[in-house]
């Protein structure tokens, strides 16, 4: 995965999720590199970036709304949210936005 994502000419929407974790691991890795897989094989999906420091923040860019709405339904990130909620954030946060203008070299 390469750091900064490679997305299409706007409109294309982003889905932000920044995050609080508890203390330990406890298979949140390996889980976070399943779902990356897992949305790579998604309609409209677009492309993903992601940092942690004390805060963590991913976002994940898709073609459309439904692509999203399909990707927060999908059975295994819904058992991936439960577990979130249940044991892995202390905190979280998801917006999703529209991209109207994006720019850079």
């Amino acid at each position: 995965m390469s750091l900064i994502a490679k997305t299409p000419k706007p409109p294309y929407y982003a889905v932000i999720f920044t995050s609080l974790r508890t203390e330990g691991d406890n298979g949140y890795a390996q889980m976070a590199d399943n779902m990356v897989e897992l949305a790579q094989q998604q309609p409209g999906f677009l492309g993903i970036e992601t940092a942690r420091e004390d805060v963590g923040i991913t976002v994940s860019y898709w073609s459309d709304l439904e692509s999203i709405k399909q990707w927060k339904a999908n059975l295994d990130h819904q058992q991936a949210q439960r577990l979130g909620r249940e044991k892995w954030y202390s905190s979280f946060k998801a917006r999703i936005s529209k991209v109207e203008r994006d720019y850079g070299v």
